[in-house]
């Protein structure tokens, strides 16, 4: 099996040294001056650019353009501190019963309206019925209120000190939106982009599929504070920032080697070598976390609604063989990790992930039979323009054909995959089964934060899944998990039950570099992929 994979990740990129040798030949030629290109970050992102609400989506692609667009309240530092970012500072009052945040001068949005505390207030209603962290403390909450201009208030049920770890976080951020725009229903996409942030959207420049573009926001006035992961002074050092969508990653590699590019977000890894030899390219770990890979299942429509089923095909993983179709034989470049938490965190353990260790298809066709399965199609979709996902994708693809399953495979682009996967129709009407994705160990490493562990029905993250069980140990987690011998009684019970539901597969994790040409400066270590700071020398 390991060397099948082996053979999947070079098939991903055949012909890459020889694309990779016509790359400056065969590239478009940007028609940018020279001394616009110098006020110009040019990046190749992640991923196209399809949806621009941060709240409808978790997509990361969404939340990097939202990182640019929009300021929080506050802001994790890279030590995970919550630290203030639009507010000036907070209180808290009444045994813990009421927190006051004021609002710093100077904020503005890029329509040239001042921000207002009711503009936070109604940003965060929205982002709190879909964000799963504060979907458990919300019962908590009596009410949020716009005392003046600047003031707005939480006042609480009962103390919630997680309240601003929930604010804070950097996995679904509370980005803050005109009243006006915030209003809409959380289950809608928005089309406008207009935040207060360093950076103003040009929806004029945006073509889906091929390029989006930012423009430094004249009107922000950032905190007088060294930047320190995502806190700190969010300070625009360069003009603008276009985003071309190029999905070769050997054309890829090109454009950086000859500085037709400045910035590549997720390099693949078997160019690494290639873009290390190049004397003007830098290649360093930038984000703070592992990026841990998952295989999620729909557990709304047969054949996944079935948990019996769902443990069958992870009878079948391996995790080496996943990581390895990813990051190859890099030295420390990836780990297993058989559990729903980040290995190397507090809560990290393995209690009940022996069916993790199976790694056996012929027992997991076993299972499968024995499941029940009645041949239903099975639709996992992989997205062709994101290499990382797709090399998961193809690994999954293989093994459901080897337990018999009747896989149809569709490729589609990252973007395509985003919208799709928010369907809950069945497969004969657009609907999926299967899809993959990553998140960063951070974002894993508590039950709060955890999207992929949520088990409430409708209101749980794609996929769907429902366990009252799970959804008891996440809120005793909520008011316990402050003592560190509770915490880890909670995290060992939930990894146990998570492996008994199966909602998604732990595939382990790898380390993803970035690259950047050398006349780039101010690049900082972030828990994601931001660009304030950065300029060009």
């Amino acid at each position: 099996m390991r060397g099948n994979a082996t053979m999947r990740r070079r098939g991903i990129l055949a012909g890459g040294a020889a694309a990779a040798a016509a790359a400056a030949g065969g590239l478009p030629r940007f028609a940018v001056a020279q001394g616009a290109a110098a006020r110009t970050l040019r990046v190749i992102p992640q991923a196209n650019l399809t949806s621009l609400d941060p709240v409808w989506t978790t997509a990361v692609v969404t939340r990097n353009h939202a990182f640019l667009v929009y300021d929080q309240i506050c802001a994790q530092n890279s030590r995970g501190e919550i630290r203030p970012q639009m507010a000036e500072g907070w209180t808290t009052e009444q045994d813990g019963l009421a927190w006051t945040f004021t609002l710093r001068e100077g904020l503005a949005f890029h329509d040239g309206e001042k921000v207002l505390a009711r503009d936070a207030v109604a940003s965060i209603l929205r982002w709190a019925r879909r964000d799963p962290f504060m979907q458990v403390l919300w019962p908590n909450v009596a009410a949020v209120e716009a005392l003046d201009d600047r003031r707005f208030r939480f006042r609480l049920h009962k103390p919630t000190p997680l309240l601003l770890m929930a604010l804070g976080q950097t996995q679904f951020p509370c980005f803050v939106m005109p009243e006006r725009i915030a209003q809409t229903d959380p289950f809608q996409q928005i089309r406008e982009a207009v935040g207060s942030g360093p950076f103003r959207f040009l929806r004029d420049e945006w073509n889906p599929g091929q390029r989006a573009v930012w423009a430094r926001n004249e009107r922000y006035v950032p905190r007088q504070e060294p930047v320190d992961g995502l806190a700190g002074g969010r300070v625009p050092r360069i003009e603008r920032i276009e985003w071309t969508v190029i999905t070769d990653p050997s054309t890829s590699a090109g454009a950086m080697v000859t500085g037709e590019q400045d910035y590549w977000e997720y390099p693949l890894h078997d160019l690494l070598p290639q873009l290390r030899r190049a004397r003007e390219v830098v290649v360093q770990q930038r984000l703070l976390d592992g990026t841990y890979g998952i295989c999620r299942f729909n557990c709304l429509h047969p054949p996944f609604n079935n948990p019996a089923i769902r443990r069958a095909v992870a009878m079948a993983v391996d995790q080496r063989d996943y990581l390895r179709a990813v990051a190859g034989e890099e030295p420390d470049g990836w780990g297993v990790c058989e559990g729903v938490f980040t290995c190397g965190t507090p809560l990290a353990n393995e209690a009940g992930s022996e069916i993790l260790k199976v790694r056996s298809v012929e027992r997991a066709r076993a299972a499968l039979r024995e499941a029940g399965y009645n041949n239903e199609r099975v639709v996992l979709v992989a997205p062709g323009d994101y290499p990382q996902i797709n090399a998961l994708s193809l690994v999954t693809a293989d093994l459901l054909r080897r337990m018999g399953m009747n896989l149809e495979l569709v490729s589609a682009d990252w973007g395509t995959l985003v919208q799709r996967r928010a369907s809950k129709e069945p497969v004969e009407r657009g609907g999926w089964s299967v899809f993959h994705t990553t998140s960063s160990g951070q974002t894993l490493a508590v039950p709060a934060t955890h999207l992929f562990l949520r088990a409430n029905g409708a209101q749980a993250w794609f996929g769907w899944p429902e366990d009252a069980e799970i959804e008891r140990l996440r809120a005793e987690w909520v008011e316990k998990g402050g003592d560190p011998a509770e915490g880890r009684r909670i995290a060992e019970a939930l990894n146990r039950r998570a492996m008994e539901v199966m909602s998604y597969i732990p595939l382990g994790f790898y380390w993803q570099p970035s690259a950047w040409r050398r006349n780039v400066t101010g690049v900082f270590r972030a828990p994601a992929t931001v660009f304030w700071n950065i300029g060009k020398s």
